[in-house]
């Protein structure tokens, strides 16, 4: 399968739970929209012609620009938490736990690099209520990933003498790889998750796993007696 046809998988799959099919071609066009012009910019013609609409169309759906961006920023924030949320329930250690949690959450955001950069660098544009939701949402979300370092802290296996800055650190290397990153770059979005986990281990000093010793040669038989 081809880059653009990936792509393309992956905005379906992401937006499958919006309906009906007009509601969600909405939010695919806002996203495109928001991510090129910027939301300040975006009319909701502009919005409307993306996806082959009239703007009296949108507003079966959408009564406002901002209702657009509030269900693009709940989905994006929902899959977020659900990702934290998944890495600090799973059985293991805080360092494997830490590891899945940053090569998921980095791998989203590569993956999904268009939705990510509306959704992390738009979010002033939001009603105050709405503003409130999402940003319940990422302190949830901050609170998980939190957890799973304070784990790794209390046990030994980090080095982190202030849990809530080195939190606020990996979230925000996580996140910024939305604003970088290109399909059409070097990098897969694995590759870029597998790389963030890696350097985030060593951020907070984990211990590596240590190899196993090595037997000792058994002593010689003498066979001369």
């Amino acid at each position: 399968m081809g880059a653009a046809a990936q792509r393309a998988e992956a905005e379906n799959e992401e937006w499958a739970g919006v309906t009906p099919d007009a509601a969600r071609r909405l939010v695919g066009a806002a996203v495109a929209a928001f991510a090129e012009r910027g939301y300040h910019a975006t009319t909701t013609r502009d919005i409307a012609g993306r996806a082959g609409m009239s703007p009296a169309a949108l507003y079966i759906h959408y009564k406002t620009k901002e209702e657009l961006l509030y269900r693009i920023s709940g989905i994006g924030h929902e899959k977020a938490l659900r990702i934290m949320g998944a890495a600090a329930e799973a059985e293991g250690s805080a360092t494997e736990r830490l590891a899945d949690a940053v090569r998921t959450f980095a791998r989203w955001h590569a993956e999904h690099h268009t939705t990510a950069r509306v959704i992390q660098y738009e979010l002033q544009a939001l009603g105050a209520d709405h503003y409130a939701e999402v940003t319940d949402l990422r302190r949830r979300t901050d609170r998980l990933l939190r957890g799973i370092i304070q784990d790794g802290a209390d046990s030994g296996e980090f080095r982190v003498d202030d849990v809530p800055g080195t939190t606020l650190a990996v979230l925000s290397l996580c996140v910024d790889v939305a604003r970088w990153f290109s399909a059409d770059g070097p990098r897969t979005p694995d590759e870029v998750g597998a790389l963030y986990a890696d350097l985030v281990l060593r951020m907070v000093g984990a211990r590596a796993t240590p190899a196993p010793a090595a037997e000792e040669p058994a002593p010689a038989t003498d066979k001369t007696g």
